[in-house]
């Protein structure tokens, strides 16, 4: 596990595949540089001018948002990683569910039955043209 030094964060990044309006899956090649990550780890804070550490605005598990071309790509293990500074977040995703454990999963709501629908009216019948 890395452990980011100063105002560092070291985050994940979200690779999952991209795909076209239309759910074509797209090539590495034509996919944009992914800009969201789960904040694997962070460091101490900014030392300040008096010598007082600034406390950091994200924490580990936090979803974010960061610069596109910020940071320094590193590999530990088989496992891909971003090394940002705190200036390089932009946002932290409050919407994005956090992942969770099986055992803290919610357990799925029981399906109401589907409400009966009135018998829809039918138009008349429109009589056959005749000839004479």
């Amino acid at each position: 596990m890395l452990k980011p030094l100063g105002d560092r964060v070291v985050v994940k990044v979200d690779d999952s595949p991209e795909l076209s309006p239309g759910g074509i899956v797209l090539p590495d090649a034509a996919q944009e540089k992914p800009q969201r990550g789960v904040v694997i780890s962070v460091g101490e804070g900014k030392r300040l001018d008096d010598g007082s550490l600034a406390p950091m605005d994200v924490k580990a598990g936090d979803r974010v948002i960061f610069s596109k071309y910020g940071g320094v790509e590193v590999r530990d293990g088989a496992e891909e990683y971003i090394i940002l500074r705190q200036d390089d977040i932009y946002a932290v995703d409050t919407a994005a569910p956090k992942p969770l454990s099986a055992a803290a999963a919610p357990k799925p709501a029981a399906r109401e039955a589907p409400a009966k629908k009135s018998p829809a009216k039918k138009a008349p019948a429109k009589k056959p043209a005749t000839r004479k």
